[in-house]
């Protein structure tokens, strides 16, 4: 009888809040659940994005699959997200614990970090794609030879001059994160650290790294599958040339619904894009091991 009292009053304290959830639950599955339920209809149909919608079966993904402009589509995506991750997670963590320091010149450094947070990403692509100009950018304009060079056009250049404008907007975002991360490490740590003659260095690597654990993995998966919806920057940077050079996924997936009217085979392609990104959200989040939830100050 007291168990059975004790389980009503229980369900009768947690029953109001699981009603607060309701909202979120029914805009998740407006904006979630059913647009995603949608896109994986279309890609077994054909549809222009005007007439009738035919089911076609397997025939758009016959045809995703079997493009080879899918398959270089994936390359570039593989490429973009490598390299900016390698340029953007080191910088962004040695910047965020830099950034954390007391000193008054740090956090007036850190406001100038933070200034390409503010900018859209349009608004970046089209200052960069001025500032490289060949002919009317700032190579001609400082008269610097070096600067001098079709960056944008040249295949063998585009990419990495992509990873650098990616990496120069998005890292102040993640150094934010490692800032707080940081921040939340006890000093008492470093202290006794000290007492015991370790140097920066070795504070570094036997406190700042493992207490920060959670904090990179949380970093590394927001850069690994933020890298799967660069389509704006992209876009209006190189339009996905010159050729395919820089003509990844989700820019693919746009030239496919809506300049070549293939709605069928542009879900198809989203369909893709959705479970790449949601399977390395889960490998990324597995690196952090059960208790991954778990406090970063668990062992102070």
């Amino acid at each position: 009888m007291t168990i059975t009292s004790s389980n009503r009053r229980r369900a009768r304290d947690a029953g109001p809040s699981g009603w607060l959830a309701a909202p979120a639950l029914v805009f998740f599955l407006v904006f979630a659940v059913v647009p995603l339920a949608g896109v994986v209809f279309l890609s077994f149909t054909s549809w222009d994005g005007l007439r009738e919608i035919r089911l076609e079966g397997l025939a758009s993904w016959t045809t995703v699959l079997t493009d080879p402009v899918t398959g270089n589509a994936l390359l570039v995506t593989a490429k973009i997200m490598f390299f900016s991750f390698i340029v953007q997670a080191p910088i962004s963590l040695l910047l965020g614990v830099f950034t954390a320091g007391s000193q008054k010149y740090r956090a007036a450094l850190a406001v100038l970090y933070f200034l390409p947070l503010l900018l859209s990403s349009a608004a970046v692509a089209i200052a960069f794609k001025a500032l490289l100009d060949p002919n009317f950018g700032l190579g001609p304009g400082l008269q610097v030879p070096i600067l001098i060079q079709d960056w944008l056009g040249n295949s063998d250049l585009v990419l990495f001059v992509v990873v650098f404008v990616i990496a120069w907007q998005f890292v102040p975002f993640h150094t934010l994160i490692y800032q707080g991360g940081v921040r939340q490490i006890p000093t008492s740590l470093y202290e006794a650290a000290e007492i015991d003659g370790a140097g920066r260095v070795r504070q570094f690597l036997n406190i700042t790294l493992p207490q920060l654990k959670y904090t990179i993995i949380t970093s590394s998966t927001l850069m690994v599958v933020g890298s799967l919806a660069y389509f704006d920057l992209i876009f209006v940077l190189t339009g996905g040339g010159p050729g395919y050079s820089t003509r990844l996924l989700p820019l693919h997936m746009y030239l496919t619904g809506f300049k070549a009217n293939d709605m069928g085979a542009a879900s198809a392609l989203g369909v893709i894009l959705i479970v790449i990104g949601l399977g390395l959200a889960l490998l990324l989040q597995r690196l952090g091991g059960k208790n991954r939830n778990d406090s970063q100050l668990e062992g102070a």
